[in-house]
C-alpha cells in the first residue's frame, strides 16, 4: 500500500472520502464492542470450572487438615498454604519460601506494599510520608495504568522512562536511580509488558539487578502479571530478576507480584508477593497486623486443580488456543489495511494480553473518540503515561481477549478504518 505521506491533496481526499463512507457503514450497524480492558473472556474462564468441584471431591480429614494447627477452614496459615506457595512459586520463577501468597489481588497487595511503606518505611529508612522532599517513581512508558494511578494517589511524583524493544532506557535508570535519592521504586511488566508486549532482555534484567541506588529504600516492583501467558511455543524466556540480584550482591533489590487472574478466575483467583528474607521478615512483620490469614480453601482448591509445572502448562495452553486467533485477526487486519502507509506501528506480542499501537502526532484521541461513536469502546488515550499525559497523543492500548472472534474482526476493520480517517486529517490539517 502506497504511504500516506507521498499521497497528493487529492490522493488523499479520495482515501479520506473512501474511509469515511465505510464508516458509516460500520455506524449503521449499531455495533457494541469494547476492546478496553484485558479481561480474560467467558471461554477462558470456562476453562477453570472444575477447579471449583477440587475441595468438595476430597472431603478426607487429611485433605481438610481436621483437627490441627494448619486447619484451613479455620483461622491462620498468614503466609499461605504450603502447595499454594508451590504453586505460586512456580509461576513466578522462584522457590516457596521465597512467597506468601495472599488474596485475589496481586494489584491490591502492591498497593498495601506503597501504603505500608508510605507509612511505616523500609530498611530502617524513614516513612515516604515523613520526608520532607517528595517521593519519585520511574514509570516505563507506555506502560499500566493501574500502577500509575495507584502511585500517582500517594502524591508520588512520577517520572517517565521510554520503553524500548528490549526493555526500559537502562542508561536513563541507572543515571537517575544512582543521582537521586528521592526515587524510591521503579515499575515493571517484565514480560509480555502491558500494553506493548515487551519482554525485557537478559542485559536489561542484569542491569537492573546492578543498581547502585542513592536511596537505601529503592526497590524494583517487579509485576509479573503474564509469567505464563504464552500465544506462541515457544514464548519469550526471562531472567529471573532475583538470582540476578543475588549475583549483583543486591540481593534485596527486587519484590515480584503475580496472581491467578488471567489463569483461573479473574476475580477469584490467588495472589502473591515474592522477595527477599530481609524484605519478606518485613511484610510478614506487617501482615500480622493486617488480617488473620486468607482464604485457604480457595488456595486448596488452586493448588489441587493446577498441582504441578506440567498442569499449568497445559492449562495455558488452552488459554492460548482461544486467545491466539483473536491476536492473529487483529494483526492479520493491521497488516492488510495500513502496512506501507506509514501512518502507524503496531507490536506484534508472543503472549500477554494486548497490542499496543502508535499512529502519527495528534492523532490517537481522534481515533477514540472515532471508534467510540461507531459503537467501539478502546482505553482511554494517555492512559498508558504518567497523568495521562501522552504528550504527543499517539498511543493506543488494544486488549483482543474478551470478545469473540467475530466481534474482533468488526473491531479491527473499524479501528483501521478510524485510523485513515484521523490520520488523513491531520495529515491534510
Amino acid at each position: 500500500m502506497k504511504s500516506y505521506l507521498e499521497l497528493t491533496a487529492t490522493e488523499m481526499q479520495e482515501q479520506l472520502d473512501a474511509a469515511q463512507a465505510q464508516y458509516q457503514d460500520y455506524v449503521a450497524k449499531g455495533l457494541k464492542l469494547n476492546m478496553a480492558r484485558g479481561k480474560p473472556s467467558p471461554q477462558q474462564l470456562d476453562l477453570s470450572m472444575p477447579l471449583l468441584d477440587t475441595v468438595s471431591a476430597q472431603t478426607s480429614a487429611d485433605i481438610l487438615r481436621e483437627g490441627t494447627a494448619d486447619d484451613l477452614r479455620n483461622y491462620g496459615g498468614l503466609i499461605g498454604t504450603p502447595e499454594a506457595r508451590e504453586l505460586m512459586a512456580t509461576i513466578m520463577g522462584v522457590d516457596a519460601a521465597d512467597v506468601i501468597v495472599c488474596g485475589n489481588s496481586s494489584l491490591n497487595i502492591m498497593y498495601d506494599l506503597v501504603s505500608q511503606v508510605y507509612a511505616h518505611g523500609i530498611a530502617g529508612q524513614p516513612a515516604w510520608a515523613k520526608l520532607d522532599a517528595p517521593v519519585k517513581f520511574l514509570c516505563p512508558v507506555p506502560g499500566y495504568d493501574r500502577h500509575f494511578a495507584l502511585t500517582e494517589s500517594f502524591g508520588i511524583e512520577m517520572i517517565p522512562v521510554p520503553l524500548g524493544a528490549d526493555g526500559p532506557d537502562m542508561d536513563l535508570v541507572e543515571d537517575l536511580v544512582s543521582k537521586d535519592p528521592a526515587i524510591k521504586g521503579i515499575w515493571c511488566v517484565p514480560k509480555y509488558s502491558n500494553p506493548t508486549g515487551t519482554t525485557y532482555s537478559d542485559e536489561v534484567v542484569s542491569r537492573f539487578a546492578a543498581l547502585k541506588p542513592a536511596a537505601a529504600d529503592f526497590r524494583i516492583y517487579w509485576d509479573n502479571a503474564y509469567a505464563v501467558h504464552d500465544l506462541q511455543q515457544p514464548g519469550d524466556s526471562l531472567l529471573s530478576i532475583k538470582d540476578a540480584c543475588e549475583a549483583a550482591n543486591n540481593a534485596d533489590l527486587w519484590y515480584m507480584f503475580a496472581s491467578t487472574s488471567k489463569i483461573t478466575f479473574a476475580g477469584s483467583g490467588i495472589s502473591a508477593v515474592a522477595a527477599s528474607d530481609v524484605n519478606l521478615a518485613e511484610i510478614k512483620g506487617r501482615l500480622t497486623l493486617q488480617t488473620i490469614g486468607p482464604d485457604k480453601l480457595n488456595q486448596l482448591r488452586h493448588s489441587l486443580f493446577l498441582p504441578d509445572a506440567d498442569a499449568v502448562g497445559a492449562h495455558m495452553q488452552k488459554h492460548a488456543d482461544i486467545v491466539a486467533p483473536k491476536f492473529e485477526t487483529v494483526l492479520r487486519t493491521l497488516e492488510a489495511g495500513l502496512e506501507g502507509t506509514k501512518v502507524g506501528t503496531w507490536t506484534r506480542p508472543a503472549g500477554g494480553y494486548f497490542i499496543s499501537f502508535m499512529g502519527l502526532p495528534g492523532t490517537a484521541r481522534r481515533v477514540i473518540s472515532l471508534a467510540k461513536d461507531a459503537g467501539m469502546i478502546l482505553t482511554e488515550a494517555g492512559a498508558t503515561y504518567p497523568y495521562g499525559d501522552d504528550t504527543e497523543d499517539v498511543n493506543i492500548r488494544l486488549a483482543p481477549t474478551y470478545p469473540d472472534v467475530d466481534e474482533i474482526a468488526d473491531a479491527s476493520e473499524l479501528f483501521v478504518i478510524c485510523v485513515k480517517i484521523a490520520s488523513l486529517e491531520a495529515l491534510m490539517a
